[in-house]
């Protein structure tokens, strides 16, 4: 079910971040979602499009949910695995209450890399509508391989759905 608020009807989208560290490139992945607090959902990729009466905040507290559910969200990531080398993760996004608003994902070795490709995506998708969605906002995040793989992870989440099974 959506994370609506309940006296407005609007969409609570939350946007958080988080790095992790594991032997191997998957477990450093998944201890960057236990940072995310979003461990534990079988992630379900949005294309990017944030619906009209929608808040979108960062936030990082946990969403209420059982072991299994759907996460519905807009994620970007990066992984490093040889010493020396750095993640950078981000999202970015505008958004308009009459029109909505668009996400963009982008990771690259660089924080500014991953700036810049964020404001030129998101230029090109309001100027290929021909709306101004307002002003461009951004998360992002790094991290720096020493020993062990490690993944940078910005992640957008939409909603929270169980699969509607009885459960015994």
């Amino acid at each position: 079910m959506p994370d609506v608020q309940p006296d407005e009807g609007r969409l609570r989208i939350t946007v958080r971040t988080a790095t992790g560290s594991g032997r191997t490139p998957i477990s450093a992945f998944d201890d960057a979602l236990h940072g995310a607090n979003v461990a534990d959902f079988n992630l379900i990729a949005l294309s990017s499009v944030v619906p009209p009466r929608s808040d979108v905040v960062v936030a990082d507290e946990p969403l209420s949910s059982e072991h299994g559910d759907k996460l519905y969200c807009v994620m970007a990531t990066a992984n490093a695995e040889l010493r020396g080398e750095s993640a950078w993760a981000g999202l970015g996004w505008v958004y308009d209450e009459e029109h909505g608003g668009l996400f963009v994902e982008h990771h690259s070795g660089s924080q500014e890399s991953v700036e810049e490709l964020i404001e030129l995506s998101l230029q090109d998708m309001a100027r290929r509508r021909g709306r101004d969605f307002g002003p461009t906002h951004k998360i992002v995040v790094g991290a720096h391989c020493v020993d062990s793989p490690v993944c940078a992870l910005a992640i957008a989440t939409y909603a929270v759905e169980s699969w509607g099974m009885a459960r015994g």
